[in-house]
């Protein structure tokens, strides 16, 4: 079969390529069309019930989500200059295309009591802007601090500190506007601390996506051209010559192009994580051109002839190359078994184009290089580094002589990374990806210590009963409730009816502050009618209660604790005390909200992904034993590809980095990537057994000194290429790269010791001459001894002139 196919991609290689340039063509039209994610990530399926518990909540009240919040803390801010600038400021944002509304201490109103129609009204405190007389502004902040409604809210009574509240409205939430509404927030921001000289603390969902998503955009441009300049690199350096260079940089081009195409025509968008794609296909499709380019350049030193050499190009090594693609593809296809959505759309397009990198890799270097001159001796003097056959050497004394050091330090690695697993917790922040040292995360730490936090909590309360919510039984059991839940230190006060009614109440008795409470029994008759007659068009209570006020929202905002002590505060705090409260009453409470989701959304990831690790080890042992049909090959090949992935957990207990989805997505992708050593030494191997009456000492010295040295090029490649990736904004991308990294360089030390040390401990190498498994379809590609078949030479006429030398194939 690879034999027939060789001569079909040599004789057909002009209509081959034609046709990957129309396909480019095709993809690079459609990549144009390629938009950034603006949603939040998708974690939780959409008919899981708490999933359907928000959805319900966000079309009964609104967005939860949707507050861009601007913090200050300066006693200089409550100056006549500096405050008429907040007014400025709030005023200009308030008018910016996509903004709701605004809520600042300038803009604050309060509730008066209008005895004629037995309703109440909202008054602007500043309604005439700022005074310049101080004593003037003075009483009206005064008048300003006793709304006891914001106490908490928009002003912190201990210190003075004061928010400015942006409401985001929800078509521009999800789309690429809200890009540009962030960027003009901040630029009005940067002008109010460029005039006034008060810092600004920025923080809030949208805020913190749109800053995400415009670091994913510049980091999966960076990360491509590093990733690209990286390794070319270290191709100049192996192979000396530029077209070794170019073209497969050309090959990685297309796939990229490929990518960006696909995840249009799939209806993907680009997410933090499909936005690694481009640079991971860089990384991982260069192995290939390697394979490729060194078993074309060993052929051609044998005998030179070029198109020989390019036929077993694809002959000897094809389905290696195939095996070894696929086996890489399932540790990213393998995701596309989750039901999140970011971890499914990532494994797709990943391994769909892993696998479309060997069908470009394998059309286009033997095209392109039966086209140009054939290699001289400055592009085979590769063949022969001295530099890595000394340390080959070393590793097969070390492998014959000392393979009880070998186990017993193996063993001691394992015994000690088991322990170190042992330490591992799974934890993920709201804004887990972005450094400490950022702006945002400092911001953050501001929100929390001021205001409690600014990540949106919500608890729906259901009375089951029409106007069940203006009930004064009801109000009391909830004011009771939100007295608990505003003693919480990670909590923010909360905002629900309970705390109109008590605004009412002091709106009732002429706005005295020592009012702000629930009406007793003999006043709730006349207050309570003041509200009824206030309406819905008011809009005092559409985003907190339903049309029949049957239902109604508690809000609050709470700390980036992590998902551990979140997950411990909802379940072992908050919902104990709501069975406590209300388990006797009609009232059913249900915390719902984008915190709790993404907490239920981080364990779904982790759990998936450990199922998309344990099934990547299924199907990979299965290509094996088809592969070798032999059980002890088997478990030979997985033991020191297993290895690699516990001492890197050891390493993360050790190291304190906490177990979340772009840690735990690491083992499923590695373990892919690192078993390709395994296939190409056994294969080897097999053939070295055969060669040498499987004498297994021989055949592992042989198949560690001919196979060695592309499992340490393609490893060092792998490694420079994930190790970019320490130079990202993204947390979890940087613990992508270190882990992903360290782990393939394990895995290459225990596939070049620990693998030959099995073979000489636990084979006979005694093998059936009737039986052909797959393997032995095998070429390793590297330093490989003469072979004993040839391809069909009557297919091939070679032509020479005075300019140069071309092989034809007959037509």
């Amino acid at each position: 079969m690879w034999t027939k196919l060789s001569h079909i991609i040599i004789k057909q290689r002009l209509l081959l390529v034609a046709i990957l340039v129309a396909i480019t063509a095709f993809m690079g039209y459609h990549a144009r069309f390629a938009e950034m994610s603006f949603e939040f990530a998708k974690t939780v399926p959409a008919d899981d019930p708490d999933m359907i518990e928000l959805q319900k909540f966000k079309s009964l009240f609104g967005e939860d989500g949707n507050l861009v919040a601007l913090g200050i803390l300066d006693s200089s801010v409550y100056e006549t200059d500096k405050f008429k600038s907040l007014y400025k400021l709030s005023k200009e944002l308030d008018t910016l295309d996509g903004v709701n509304s605004v809520l600042s201490l300038p803009l604050i109103q309060l509730l008066e009591k209008d005895t004629a129609n037995n309703k109440f009204i909202l008054k602007p405190i500043f309604a005439n802007g700022i005074p310049d007389d101080r004593a003037t502004l003075d009483s009206l902040m005064s008048e300003a601090f006793d709304q006891k409604f914001y106490a908490g809210q928009l002003v912190n009574e201990n210190n003075g500190a004061t928010l400015v509240l942006i409401s985001i409205k929800r078509e521009v939430l999800n789309s690429a506007k809200r890009l540009d509404l962030t960027q003009k927030i901040i630029d009005n921001g940067e002008a109010f601390e460029k005039e006034t000289g008060i810092k600004l603390h920025y923080a809030g969902l949208p805020f913190v996506r749109s800053v995400v998503a415009g670091k994913v955009k510049k980091e999966m441009q960076i990360f491509l051209f590093l990733s690209v300049a990286v390794t070319g690199l270290i191709l100049f350096l192996f192979f000396r010559t530029w077209d070794a260079v170019v073209f497969p940089m050309t090959i990685i081009a297309v796939v990229v192009v490929w990518v960006m195409g696909s995840l249009v025509l799939f209806g993907y968008k680009i997410t933090i994580l499909t936005g690694l794609i481009p640079p991971v296909i860089v990384v991982i499709g260069i192995p290939n051109s390697v394979y490729l380019l060194n078993k074309y350049h060993q052929e051609f030193e044998k005998h030179g002839n070029k198109v020989m050499a390019i036929s077993r190009v694809v002959r000897k090594i094809g389905l290696v190359t195939l095996i070894t693609n696929f086996t890489t593809a399932v540790g990213f296809l393998v995701l596309a078994s989750t039901d999140i959505t970011i971890l499914r759309e990532f494994g797709i397009v990943a391994g769909l184009n892993i696998m479309a990198t060997f069908v470009v890799s394998i059309i286009l270097i033997p095209a392109v290089f039966s086209w140009l001159p054939s290699p001289g001796g400055k592009q085979l003097k590769h063949l022969r580094f001295k530099g890595i056959d000394f340390i080959l050497s070393k590793m097969d004394i070390l492998v014959h002589r000392h393979r009880a050091a070998i186990y017993s330090v193996t063993g001691i690695l394992v015994a000690i990374s088991i322990y170190g697993m042992t330490k591992v917790e799974a934890v993920s922040y709201m804004v887990d990806d972005l450094p400490s040292s950022s702006e945002i995360k400092k911001d953050l730490r501001f929100f929390e210590q001021h205001f409690s936090g600014i990540m949106p909590l919500e608890i729906v309360v259901d009375t089951q009963k029409r106007r069940g919510v203006i009930d004064l039984k009801n109000l009391q059991k909830i004011d009771e409730f939100e007295t608990f839940l505003a003693e919480q230190r990670d909590i923010s006060k909360p905002v629900s009816v309970v705390s109109f009614v008590k605004a009412s109440k002091q709106a009732f008795y002429n706005n005295n502050p020592a009012r702000y409470s629930l009406p007793t029994n003999r006043e709730k008759n006349y207050i309570l009618r003041y509200m009824r007659n206030q309406g819905d068009s008011s809009g005092l209570f559409s985003s907190f209660v339903d049309s029949t006020l049957t239902k109604m929202r508690l809000s609050m905002q709470v700390a980036d604790i992590g998902s551990h002590k979140m997950d411990s505060l909802i379940k072992g705090v908050v919902q104990p005390k709501i069975d406590t409260l209300f388990g006797d009453t009609d009232l059913k409470l249900s915390i719902t909200g984008t915190t709790p989701l993404f907490i239920k959304g981080n364990k779904f990831l982790i759990q998936n992904l450990w199922f998309s690790l344990c099934l990547a080890f299924i199907i990979i042992a299965i290509i094996m034993a088809v592969l070798f049909v032999n059980v002890r090959m088997i478990i030979i090949s997985l033991v020191p590809n297993v290895i690699p992935l516990l001492i890197t957990a050891g390493i993360m207990g050790f190291a304190g980095i906490h177990l979340k989805p772009s840690t735990a997505l690491i083992f499923s992708i590695v373990f892919g990537i690192s078993v390709d050593d395994s296939i190409h030494f056994l294969a080897k191997y097999r053939q070295e057994l055969f060669a040498h009456k499987f004498f297994v000492p021989l055949a592992v010295s042989r198949s560690l000194k001919e196979t060695g040295a592309s499992m340490m090029y393609t490893s060092i490649i792998l490694f420079a290429g994930f190790v970019i990736f320490v130079w990202s904004d993204f947390g979890g991308t940087v613990a992508l790269g270190i882990l992903t990294s360290i782990t393939l360089l394990i895995a290459m030390i225990t596939n070049l010791i620990l693998l030959p040390s099995l073979l000489m401990t636990f084979d006979s190498g005694k093998r059936s001459k009737t039986l052909h498994p797959l393997i032995e379809q095998y070429d390793d590609g590297f330093y490989q001894e003469d072979e004993d078949e040839e391809i069909d030479l009557e297919l091939i006429r070679v032509a020479k002139d005075e300019e140069n030398t071309s092989e034809e194939i007959k037509s």
